[in-house]
Order: C-alpha cells, then sequence, then structure tokens
C-alpha cells in the first residue's frame, strides 16, 4: 500500500552514446502507487507510444520507455527519479520545498540542449556538420532543461520559454513576463504577475506582482537555508528585492532591497523621548503582513510603516 508521498510516472528517456542517462519525459504521471511503476529503477518494455527503443542518430542518443515509481522523502537516486520530482513539481501535484532533492544535482548532467532535444556536450563539435545539416542549433549547457519543453501548464502564461526550468509550480492565472524567471522547486501558489525573478525555493501567494528587475533571495547561493516566501496581495517593485519573507498585502518600494541584516526604522512607532524612533533589523520584521517598506527621501534611511486594508489588485482580465 503506497502513500501519496509517492510519486509515478511512464515516458521516454534518451541516452547518450556513452551510457549516460540525458533526461527523462514523463507523459503520464501520479501521486501514490501504480502497480507497473518500478521502485527506483526504469522498465525497457512497454505498450503503446512507449514500445521500443527509437535511435537518434543525428545527436547520439537513443530513445527507451522508462517507468518509475519514488519515494518523495528520501534522496534522489537516479536521473529519471530527479526528473520525476521536476515533473511532479511542475505539474502541481506537490508544493515547493514538500518533497526532498537531496542529491539532484548529482544526477543531473551537464547537457547540450539543442532544438532536436538533449546531446552529451562533448560530441557537439564533431556532429556539428551533421546537426547544421538538419537544423539543429544549441540553446544553452545546464543541468536543467526549459519548463515548456516537458511540461505545458494550464492556464499560465509565459513570455519567455527560456526563462522557466523544468521544476517550476506555476498556478493557473500566473503570467510570466519576459524578462521573468522562475527557478526550479520555485514558483506561485494562485494568479500572480512576475516580472522579476523568483529564486529556488522561493515561493509567492496568491494576487501578488513581482516588479520588474525584482528579486527575491534563493537557498543556492551562499549555502543559505533560510525559505523566502512572498505573503498574498503582496507588491515586490520594480528593481527591488528581499532577503526576507513578506506577509500578506505588503509593499517594497521601487529599487529598495531589504536584506535580513538591513536597518529599518519603524516610521509610525510612538516618538521615543529624545526624538528618535525605534530601529529593528529587517529579520525581525520578516513575515509580518501589512508593512510599507520604503526609503525617507531626505534623510535615506529605510522605513517600514503600517499599511490598513488589502495590497495589490492584479487586473482580473489578463490573469484570467
Amino acid at each position: 500500500m503506497h502513500s501519496t508521498r509517492t510519486v509515478w510516472g511512464e515516458g521516454l528517456r534518451t541516452i547518450a552514446s556513452d551510457g549516460t542517462v540525458l533526461d527523462s519525459w514523463f507523459a503520464r504521471i501520479g501521486l501514490g502507487g501504480r502497480a507497473d511503476a518500478e521502485d527506483g529503477a526504469s522498465a525497457d518494455a512497454g505498450t503503446g507510444p512507449f514500445t521500443g527503443e527509437v535511435a537518434d542518430d543525428v545527436r547520439g542518443v537513443r530513445i527507451e520507455r522508462v517507468s518509475l515509481r519514488a519515494d518523495l522523502d528520501a534522496p534522489v537516486s537516479s536521473t529519471p527519479d530527479a526528473y520525476l520530482r521536476l515533473h511532479a513539481l511542475s505539474h502541481l501535484l506537490v508544493r515547493p520545498n514538500a518533497l526532498n532533492l537531496d542529491g539532484i544535482f548529482t544526477h543531473l548532467p551537464i547537457v547540450a540542449w539543442t532544438s532536436a532535444g538533449p546531446m552529451l556536450p562533448a560530441e557537439v563539435t564533431e556532429r556539428r556538420p551533421l546537426l547544421q545539416r538538419h537544423g539543429i542549433q544549441v540553446q544553452g549547457l545546464d543541468r536543467f532543461p526549459r519548463m515548456t519543453d516537458y511540461v505545458l501548464p494550464q492556464g499560465v502564461r509565459i513570455a519567455d520559454a527560456s526563462r522557466v526550468r523544468l521544476g517550476a509550480h506555476l498556478a493557473p492565472g500566473t503570467t510570466v513576463m519576459h524578462e521573468g524567471f522562475v527557478n526550479f522547486n520555485a514558483g506561485t501558489l494562485g494568479a500572480c504577475m512576475v516580472e522579476g525573478r523568483i529564486s529556488q525555493g522561493v515561493v509567492v501567494g496568491d494576487g501578488s506582482d513581482i516588479g520588474g528587475g525584482a528579486s527575491i533571495m534563493g537557498t543556492l547561493s551562499g549555502g543559505g537555508a533560510r525559505r523566502i516566501s512572498i505573503g498574498a496581495r503582496t507588491l515586490l517593485g520594480a528593481n527591488a528585492g528581499v532577503g526576507i519573507s513578506l506577509g500578506d498585502d505588503c509593499v517594497v518600494e521601487a529599487g529598495l532591497y531589504l536584506t535580513a541584516g538591513t536597518k529599518v526604522v519603524l516610521a509610525d512607532s510612538t516618538p521615543l523621548p529624545e526624538g528618535g524612533r525605534p530601529t529593528v533589523k529587517a529579520a525581525e520584521l520578516s513575515g509580518q503582513r501589512g508593512l510599507l517598506f520604503r526609503r525617507h527621501s531626505l534623510t535615506g534611511a529605510v522605513e517600514a510603516v503600517r499599511r490598513t486594508g488589502d495590497g495589490v489588485e492584479l487586473n482580473a482580465v489578463l490573469h484570467a
């Protein structure tokens, strides 16, 4: 008896001439158990569209069936296992940070992503004339592919597919504009406008707006472990950034970057006897709702002001 902490998938994997598994695409996927899926291993025979093996002599790869079942609480054990978990995120079967991704980089090889699919980077140069004759171009060198090459989320707009990685979690109603970026194990929990960067491990609540050029600190750079979240109906202004979580109905002024150690003046607090106002580190305000973060136009001090009512309201037609 398998719990919903198990994910199964059935599809195709690409294998290079040296035996390296380059990717796996799961056309069928679900939570729980499935009798014909194998634990942590791949099946080489099947029926329907996944029958047999196909060779691609231009890229020097072969494509074969894969059937797999994985425990979401266990570390990643193989390349198909890693792809299955990334598919589960992008199919909205599991939320970011709600599954074990330990070891994912070990099992994802660096791949030459071409317009015809993945291939070994080491073979691109010798196959260049053949690739050119077939109109095949190299579009990137990375461990992670574009999400839209594997999963097409429903009710979502993505202006530039190269800026959304497989493993991104995009809820219906989300719009990712040309300069928006969403990493794996990150994304939106409702209809959102994304014109900035949503880094690994970050989740954004329903109705929020990540402005153009805005950035949210993730957990990959610098070895950080703190998970940043953005609440509902919250606005991160253009070219702003945060290294703390924001609660519901917050606003960060355009161009303002808040790190955990930023000194913030509580501008609407009762003045102290000497005329000063209490100052705290931004980390002490992490996750609080109803705050406006701004920079004083004369002193340059970063201030936090209490807000009332709801936060931003997205264009309902645009995000329908």
